[in-house]
């Protein structure tokens, strides 16, 4: 009996920590008369999809529209995430499906992109013959002469990583874009050797896009009527780029006013933190300007300095929790922290996974991308450490700090109760075409009655009530 073809609903089976850690996006049809289609499935993080509209445009170039239905498609591609065991099982769960529909439709050509790509492309292309086509993170430009290789009969792989490729003169096709946000990278690759992590083997060594490009194109952006721009990598707050010449250097504080002062109604978010690099010039920056949001992305994985140290972090909790002193004496108790968590970790006893409950205590984030360990193959933890943990252990620890960042989830949102936020309005609500969606500042989704706004306004709304994970509200008239 074959497998559905069509059925994505495996991607679904999740919690929705874990669904919101791990998102799945698909392309949007384009009908520009190209001979050609391409859909893309993009799994996992912010990077991954910026890396797709990345892709989409390259292969626009090269004569492909996009579809949002894989059966019309003569080229799919799957952009993959190896952070997580589970997103792996995804894409292995897919790539089967998909071995079903090219048996109707040869001529379809299937590839793999993306973090997978390295670590999986001799088993992906030789021995398991799922792909015909595996594409690393810095090979996109070579894309179209892969495929001319695929066409004529051949495999191709381009796994190569690359220290200077940073895209900034591609202009990415926004796909699934809601017309009011969008993302910007600002730098490729990652210099932290944290011991659970991929992302340094899978995306190569850390280098920053000129400044002025990713100026460019948030300008380019706000002239299309986009409202919001989130700049993205893994370490934002080690961005740092020096002109030719040496006499221009930009920091990410600089950066930071540069795309505020595009215009005042332009919305800046940026994603990710790192404890150990954000600076009190960031934060001072960030008070500056309204339009910067005031939401910080902080992950601590842990609350104990020796899991801390283990995980190869380079901070321990005391930093941790003086930076975040810090942003509430800049930024103030209103300001947005949300953060990732490690349950389980490596030889991780009791009184540590207490410590991590203690510093949720402490910190009272706003929301948690929570997950148990998952030791990733070709890491420092897999080559040194020992996964000692036993799994029953991990789940129950994991439960405790969702049911503990839940608690604070609402009280935070509690706090917004009484208050007028100003929300960016997105779309309508998924339940109510007669509701709207949006988000306030601190990054929480606010639902409040349609009437006469549309999307890309920004409305003033009176929180009312709230959940764990919403607010609601009426606007001010």
């Amino acid at each position: 009996m074959h497998a559905p073809i069509l059925d994505l609903d495996f991607i679904d089976n999740r919690t929705p920590e874990q669904a919101a850690a791990c998102d799945t996006k698909v392309t949007v049809d384009s009908n520009t008369g190209r001979q050609r289609k391409l859909y893309i499935e993009s799994y996992g993080c912010q990077m991954n999809f910026s890396d797709s509209e990345i892709v989409s445009s390259i292969l626009f170039e090269a004569g492909f529209d996009t579809t949002s239905e894989v059966t019309n498609a003569d080229l799919v591609l799957l952009n993959t995430c190896s952070i997580r065991e589970k997103a792996e099982q995804t894409v292995r769960h897919r790539l089967t499906q998909l071995q079903h529909l090219k048996k109707k439709k040869p001529g379809m050509v299937v590839g793999v992109l993306g973090c997978m790509a390295e670590r999986l492309k001799k088993n992906l292309l030789e021995e398991e013959k799922m792909v015909d086509l595996v594409v690393g993170p810095d090979a996109y430009r070579d894309l179209p002469s892969l495929i001319n290789e695929v066409d004529g009969g051949h495999k191709a792989v381009n796994v190569l990583l690359s220290r200077e490729e940073t895209y900034a003169d591609i202009n990415p096709i926004r796909l699934n874009s809601n017309g009011v946000s969008a993302f910007v990278s600002i730098m490729r690759g990652c210099d932290n050797m944290c011991s659970f992590c991929v992302v340094p083997f899978t995306r190569g060594r850390e280098r920053s896009r000129d400044a002025h490009s990713i100026v460019h194109e948030a300008q380019e952006l706000v002239n299309q009527g986009y409202k919001e721009v989130t700049l993205l990598g893994q370490n934002v707050d080690s961005y740092k780029w020096a002109s030719e010449d040496g006499l221009v250097r930009v920091n990410f504080a600089q950066l930071l006013e540069m795309v505020a002062l595009i215009s005042p109604d332009l919305r800046v978010r940026f994603s990710t933190s790192h404890p150990k690099d954000i600076t009190d010039d960031v934060l001072y920056t960030m008070k500056k300007y309204d339009n910067i949001c005031k939401y910080i992305h902080l992950p601590a994985q842990s609350g104990n300095s020796r899991v801390l140290e283990l995980m190869n972090r380079t901070y321990d909790r005391a930093w941790y929790m003086e930076r975040v002193d810090a942003i509430r004496r800049i930024l103030g108790v209103e300001c947005g922290i949300s953060t990732d968590m490690i349950a389980g970790f490596c030889s991780e006893t009791e009184e540590e996974h207490q410590d991590t409950l203690s510093l949720i205590d402490y910190v009272q984030y706003d929301y948690a991308y929570m997950f148990f360990y998952s030791e990733r193959p070709g890491t420092l933890a897999a080559r040194k450490l020992t996964d000692d943990i036993p799994l029953e252990t991990k789940k129950r620890r994991l439960q405790e700090i969702i049911d503990k960042q839940r608690f604070y989830s609402l009280e935070r949102n509690k706090l917004d109760v009484g208050k007028v936020s100003k929300v960016l309005v997105e779309n309508f609500s998924k339940r109510s075409d007669d509701m709207l969606s949006g988000r306030n500042d601190q990054n929480k989704v606010v639902i409040f009655p349609k009437m006469h706004f549309k999307k890309g306004d920004y409305v003033n709304v009176l929180i009312t009530d709230c959940s764990v994970g919403t607010l609601f509200g009426e606007p001010v008239l």
